[in-house]
């Protein structure tokens, strides 16, 4: 049973351009389906086109057959609580799902993110939970990931944690002096959405010139947050051009623990912390430096029974002896990284290569590029069908035989918001940045 419920801070959230539909984001566990006895159950808060459902059957040998072990259950009334909190508060709701269920013993829910609202409906329907319980969520916050780095023997850039007001800020940002830029960060903030870069002066902190991430925040706004989340204060990473990867791990219910890619972070927004899609797998240079410390971590937190597939974000930093790995981020949720990984996984049919760090099918790797963000306002009222239909005629859809072309995802956001997202994967590195060009003047250009 997917439950892709946004249930995280609604704040934040607003800002997004067509959040509700990264609902959506999980669609690519559908192709789960490719295997006779798999049964998916997914939840929306909104309906999902049907347009979009055949989309991602169509990658499956039998689409039809597939159809017929899929139930897409929906709330048809999206508001602005998440779909988790919207559904416990429909008992008729509950009892469809539990009958789309129907007492399957070897069931289970895989859900964005954890919160209490997950656990109580996992409880009601007797499921277990692929995600961190949510007495160690605090170890996915920007204070427990720094515990979690030092525990893991995984350095991290100067700072504090734990910081609960405006004054223990001003305090820590004296105490990293000479430092002339920091960054503060919300506790629990995602897409970057909860940073502020500060310029150091003589002024006190909140007097100093200060660069939001979020376009509408104050200092009055975010010391609100800092009291009521918490924060860290990091010195600021200098270096240009800064390089943030990113590591995909999971953890097992048994305790095993494993990473499954690394990727290159396609930043953006005024402080350039804000995800806007990426690149797999990770640059060379520090790949395996990345996943190291990935490992590292992923192993830290299995001691303390995390379980489920969570993203670990680094700079890497540029030494005499080479890159130096710091950890940015643990983020104890599906994340960006995680769809095109997915996509590119089950469409192509190969597997990660610890030893290359790539994925490999028949002997050859596969590379691609991804993005959140294809916008333009000649999108805005095209229909999911009309962009396939489009991408398909351009020779820019998923080819079968040599298992490259797009994935695309974010198709339900066309109609209000003109915009998509798309995973490009190819034989090369090369040929997934070219094929990703091309895609994106196909679909930005005006027809």
């Amino acid at each position: 049973m997917i439950v892709p419920s946004l249930s995280l801070p609604q704040d934040e959230l607003r800002r997004i351009t067509g959040a509700l539909c990264y609902e959506e984001r999980l669609l690519f566990l559908l192709l789960t389906l490719r295997k006779p006895g798999v049964k998916v159950v997914y939840l929306s808060s909104a309906p999902v086109d049907t347009a979009i459902v055949d989309y991602y059957l169509s990658f499956l040998d039998d689409p039809g057959e597939a159809r017929s072990r899929l139930q897409m259950i929906s709330l048809d009334d999206p508001c602005r609580q998440p779909l988790t909190a919207s559904v416990l508060r429909s008992p008729d709701l509950v009892a469809r799902i539990r009958a789309a269920l129907g007492g399957t013993p070897d069931a289970w829910m895989v859900p964005f993110v954890v919160s209490e609202d997950e656990e109580r409906l996992a409880e009601i329907l007797n499921l277990p939970i692929y995600g961190p319980a949510t007495s160690l969520a605090h170890l996915g916050s920007k204070s427990g990931g720094r515990m979690v780095a030092e525990a893991a023997g995984v350095p991290v850039a100067r700072g504090f944690s734990d910081l609960r007001s405006l004054t223990e800020v001003e305090h820590a940002a004296r105490a990293l002096s000479p430092a002339a830029r920091l960054m503060v960060k919300l506790n629990n903030s995602y897409s970057g959405l909860g940073n502020a870069v500060v310029t150091r002066g003589d002024q006190p902190v909140a007097a100093s010139p200060t660069s939001f991430s979020a376009p509408d925040e104050t200092w009055a706004t975010f010391a609100e947050k800092i009291a009521e989340r918490g924060a860290v204060l990091e010195e600021f990473i200098e270096e240009r051009p800064l390089h943030s990867p990113s590591a995909l791990a999971r953890i097992t219910p048994g305790g095993g623990y494993h990473v499954v890619a690394t990727h290159e972070q396609v930043l953006g927004g005024r402080n350039n912390d804000v995800y806007k899609g990426c690149v797999f797998p990770a640059r060379a240079e520090y790949r395996a430096e990345v996943e190291e410390c990935a490992r590292r971590i992923a192993g830290a937190l299995a001691d303390r029974g995390v379980v489920g597939l969570f993203g670990v974000d680094f700079f890497a930093v540029k030494t005499d002896a080479g890159y130096r790995a710091l950890l940015c981020e643990i983020n104890l949720r599906i994340g960006g990284t995680t769809h095109p990984f997915g996509a590119a996984l089950l469409t192509t049919g190969a597997s990660y290569d610890p030893a290359t760090g790539t994925l490999m099918r028949d002997g050859r790797p596969k590379h691609y590029v991804a993005t959140d963000n294809c916008a333009a306002g000649h999108l805005l009222g095209r229909t999911p069908a009309e962009i396939v239909k489009l991408v398909d005629a351009g020779g820019l859809g998923f080819d079968r035989e040599s298992r490259t072309g797009n994935v695309l995802h974010l198709l339900g956001a066309l109609r209000e918001h003109g915009k998509l997202g798309f995973t490009s994967i190819g034989n090369s590195a090369e040929e997934a940045a070219e094929l990703h060009r091309r895609t994106l003047r196909t679909l930005c250009q005006p027809t």
